[in-house]
């Protein structure tokens, strides 16, 4: 009995140094916690004293915090599922190429309406280039029919088409060689902007007639077939394709499924000048003669 008794005062004596010790190695812990806690604050307060005190200092910090909040605030975005107010930008709808019919005459808006139709593809961008077709057109002395029939053939209205040979856009200029053209423009990057591809597409296409002196001609040397024989029926297309086109302008109905045949038209169709009619277009894909003609021929022509 008595060497137990000693044990179970060896237990509490064992339990109550174990129990002191822990409680002054928390009040020491504690202790430093305080001073090294104080330390830090009298640090941090300092730091924004002196940080407050200097513009370029403050400026900074704000940036930091700026950023910090924008961060937290995604996040929150993302993880509720809307991301459309962290990527929101109104300034979308000024860079858009599209517009609404009703700013277009009625004959614009019904050729507009017709391209729409036969490409599949939405009015207001087509009514945009409709648009631009007629004010380009006009200072550069071409129909826009013509203007129009060429998107037609050559991109099917697509502006981010791009062929074997890196021709590229609505118009399907040859980018690294008129690549001064596009430096009113931003540089080259431009040429997938329809409105820019555009108006590039017509001063080649000017170009070109006038070097050939007529339009058939110059629509050899636009798709590079100046120096080969065979066009691939290329300008004969591209002159049908303006002839719906000038039908649809004269308010002629003319199915949207319509045929576009790969022989020439009379010249007389496409020498006409610009008019207030509104052009027509064409369904097909373009024509192969740009594939025939070999890097240098089409340097030449685009």
């Amino acid at each position: 009995m008595r060497t137990i008794a000693m044990l179970r005062q060896a237990q509490r004596s064992t339990a109550k140094s174990l129990f002191v010790f822990v409680r002054d190695v928390g009040h020491g812990f504690l202790e430093i916690s305080h001073n090294t806690l104080a330390l830090v604050g009298l640090a941090a307060i300092a730091l924004l004293v002196v940080g407050f005190g200097r513009a370029d200092m403050r400026g900074e910090v704000e940036n930091v915090a700026f950023k910090w909040l924008q961060t937290r605030h995604d996040e929150r975005e993302i993880s509720s599922g809307n991301i459309i107010d962290s990527v929101s930008d109104h300034g979308a709808v000024a860079r858009a190429t599209a517009t609404d019919l009703s700013e277009l005459t009625r004959q614009q808006a019904a050729l507009a309406n017709w391209i729409s139709r036969r490409y599949r593809v939405a009015p207001e961008p087509i009514g945009a280039l409709v648009k631009e077709a007629w004010s380009i057109g006009k200072r550069a002395g071409l129909d826009p029919t013509l203007i129009l029939a060429i998107m037609a053939v050559e991109s099917s209205f697509n502006p981010f088409a791009q062929s074997n040979v890196g021709a590229q856009g609505l118009m399907q200029v040859m980018t690294r060689v008129h690549d001064d053209k596009y430096e009113a423009f931003g540089g080259t990057r431009a040429a997938f902007d329809p409105i820019s591809n555009l108006r590039v597409g017509v001063q080649v296409l000017k170009d070109c007639i006038a070097r050939a002196g007529g339009v058939q001609a110059g629509l050899r040397y636009y798709v590079g077939a100046a120096l080969i024989d065979n066009d691939g029926g290329y300008a004969g297309r591209v002159m049908a394709e303006q002839a719906h086109m000038r039908d649809v302008a004269d308010g002629k109905r003319v199915p949207v499924n319509i045929a576009t045949p790969l022989v020439a038209v009379a010249p007389t169709a496409v020498a006409t000048p610009a008019s207030d009619a509104a052009p027509a277009d064409a369904t097909a894909p373009p024509p192969s003669a740009a594939a025939a003609a070999d890097d240098k021929q089409l340097a030449l022509a685009r």
